[in-house]
C-alpha cells in the first residue's frame, strides 16, 4: 500500500544518497563496521552488497552478520551479539526501523524498506516506505552505493535481492539488463536456493551470505559446490517435502470471515511459503499461516492479503494480547507480516481475530 504523499523514487534517491554518504564520510577508514541483515534473500544480499562495497570505498575492518533464527533485531539477544562485536558503527538493513534503536550510542544507519515503527533517537535513517515504488533493500543499497563505489559488477546481487522480495517483474528500471546480463534463470535459482538455506531446519544462512560475499556471478551459488552450492540443492529438496505435506492442511475461518487460520507443525519455515499461497486463493481474506513447529515452545506465524485495503500490521497489534515485547509480531509490510508468540498469547490473539478453539495451540 503506498501512502498518500508517496515520493517517486527517482526524486527521493538523492536526498537518500546525501545521507548514506553523510554518514560514511564521518567514519575512519579503520573504524570497525558491523553490517547487521536479515537472513533472507533480499536481507543476505543486501548484506554482501554493503560488506563487499564499504571495502571497496576503502574501509578496512567490515564484517556483514546476519539476524537469527526467530531473532527480533531490536531485542536484548540481537544487541547481545552485536556488542560483542564491538563496532564503532553499524548499518542495519531489510530489519525495518522500530524506535527503540539496535545499539544506542553506536552511530547507527538503518537502509530499509519495511512500513517504520517509529524512529529511533539517534541514527541516520534512510527509509523507502512510502516511495514510488518502493524498492527492495538490496536495490536500495546498490543505489545508495554506486556513486561512492564501483559496484557495477555487484548488481547481480541488487537483482537476486529484489527478484527475491518483489519478482522478476519488479519496477527497477536496471533490472531487465541484470536479468539479461546475469542470465534470469541464474537469478531466479539463486534466489530460490538461497531463501531455502534459511527455511531448512538446519537454517545454514551462513553458507549463501559467505558465497555472496565472495562469488561473481549467480551461477556460483546454484553450481559451485567447492562454496556449498550441493548443500543449497540439498536445503531445498528438504523445504520442498515439507511443502508438500503442508499444503494438505486445509484452513479455520474466524466468525467474520475475514481472516483464515492454516495451523503448521514443521521444523522448517514453510509458514510464510504457505500463507503466500493461501494468499492468492483467499483474495478477500488475510491469511495466517501458524507453524509451532519451527521455534521450541514459539508459534512462529506469517500473515498475508492481497487486499490493499488492509494494513496487517495495525490490524495483529490492534488487540491487546499483554505482549511484552511488541517487536515481536506485527511487523514488516502492509499486506505482508506476521512474527513469533508463545502459545498462551498466540491463543489471546486468535480469540481477540474472532476464532474459536480450533484455532488455539497447546500451552504447555
Amino acid at each position: 500500500m503506498q501512502t498518500a504523499t508517496a515520493i517517486p523514487i527517482h526524486d527521493a534517491l538523492g536526498p537518500a544518497r546525501a545521507r548514506a554518504e553523510a554518514f560514511l564520510s564521518g567514519l575512519a577508514a579503520d573504524a570497525r563496521i558491523v553490517v547487521f541483515c536479515h537472513f533472507d534473500a533480499d536481507g543476505l544480499s543486501a548484506g554482501a552488497l554493503f560488506g563487499r562495497g564499504l571495502r571497496r570505498m576503502g574501509f578496512t575492518d567490515v564484517s556483514v552478520v546476519h539476524s537469527g533464527r526467530g531473532e527480533n533485531a531490536f531485542s536484548d539477544v540481537a544487541r547481545g551479539r552485536l556488542a560483542a562485536l564491538r563496532p564503532d558503527a553499524l548499518i542495519v538493513t531489510d530489519l525495518g526501523v522500530h524506535r527503540a534503536g539496535v545499539l544506542p550510542g553506536v552511530p547507527t544507519m538503518y537502509v530499509d524498506h519495511h512500513r517504520p515503527e517509529g524512529e529511533p533517537g539517534e541514527g541516520t535513517v534512510i527509509s523507502a516506505y512510502g516511495w514510488d515504488p518502493i524498492p527492495a533493500s538490496a536495490w536500495l543499497a546498490y543505489e545508495l552505493l554506486a556513486p561512492l563505489a564501483d559496484v557495477d559488477d555487484l548488481g547481480w546481487l541488487a537483482a537476486v535481492g529484489t527478484i527475491g522480495d518483489l519478482g522478476e517483474k519488479a519496477p527497477w528500471d536496471a533490472l531487465p539488463a541484470m536479468r539479461k546480463r546475469w542470465s534470469g534463470k541464474w537469478l531466479r535459482e539463486a534466489v530460490s536456493l538461497t531463501n531455502a538455506a534459511r527455511r531448512a531446519r538446519e537454517f545454514d544462512v551462513g553458507t549463501p551470505l559467505r558465497m555472496m560475499m565472495t562469488a561473481d556471478h549467480p551461477r556460483a551459488i546454484v553450481e559451485d559446490d567447492a562454496l556449498g552450492a550441493d548443500r543449497l540443492r540439498g536445503y531445498r529438496a528438504q523445504v520442498q517435502e515439507e511443502l508438500a505435506i503442508a499444503r494438505r492442511v486445509g484452513p479455520v475461518f474466524s466468525a467474520d470471515k475475514l481472516w483464515a487460520l492454516i495451523p503448521l507443525d514443521s521444523g522448517a519455515q514453510i509458514h510464510p511459503l504457505i500463507a503466500q499461497q493461501w494468499r492468492t486463493r483467499l483474495a478477500k481474506n488475510a491469511v495466517i499461516a501458524a507453524n509451532r513447529g519451527y521455534l521450541p515452545g514459539i508459534v512462529a506465524f506469517s500473515s498475508r492479503t492481497a487486499r490493499k485495503d488492509l494494513v496487517l500490521p495495525a490490524l495483529l497489534r490492534a488487540p491487546d494480547i499483554g505482549a511484552e515485547d511488541e517487536a515481536s509480531f506485527g511487523r514488516g509490510h502492509d499486506q505482508a507480516s506476521g512474527g513469533h508468540l508463545p502459545p498462551v498469547l498466540f491463543n489471546r490473539l486468535m480469540d481477540a481475530l474472532g476464532f474459536d478453539s480450533r484455532a488455539h495451540v497447546p500451552e504447555e
